[in-house]
């Protein structure tokens, strides 16, 4: 049987918005983004629920999770991040798109997440970084496993 981490294993990666705000278009890009390059990309719909969120990584065995926030909804990652850790899923790396102000970049990645991509990050940027996110969230599990 192969193994997560195994190199020809596609990263796989879940695209959402949690809260309120149901601009979608640009995680909709992103999400094409990744599937074109290859990526296993689990899409969720708008307003999408912290628990939700939690249940779907654990059920889909992600790597990484992408939140996009186009209002203030990057605000609720913190928590996110809280029940990531709570469920076991620590390992699980978290990126951020889109407009997110400079003071509240810091605190997220005060509270675990990997990157923040602003408006106008190029496609091999992202995809990149998130193949490399998804590599390293692969290697910390099977850590975890091991011991």
């Amino acid at each position: 049987m192969t193994s997560n981490s195994d190199e020809t294993f596609p990263p796989r990666v879940l695209v959402t918005k949690i809260g309120l705000d149901g601009h979608d278009r640009g995680s909709r890009i992103v999400a094409a983004f990744l599937r074109d390059a290859g990526m296993e990309v689990i899409y969720t719909s708008p307003w999408q629920e912290i628990d939700r969120v939690v249940r779907l990584a654990l059920e889909e065995d992600v790597d990484v999770i992408g939140v996009s926030s186009l209002a203030t909804d990057h605000l609720l990652v913190p928590k996110l991040m809280v029940a990531l850790e709570d469920a076991g899923l620590g390992h699980v790396k978290v990126v951020v798109g889109g407009i997110v102000p400079d003071d509240d970049e810091a605190d997220l990645v005060d509270a675990g997440v990997s990157k923040v991509f602003h408006p106008g990050s190029a496609r091999d940027d992202i995809v990149g970084e998130v193949a490399a996110l998804a590599a390293k969230a692969r290697r910390e599990r099977e850590q975890e496993n091991a011991s």
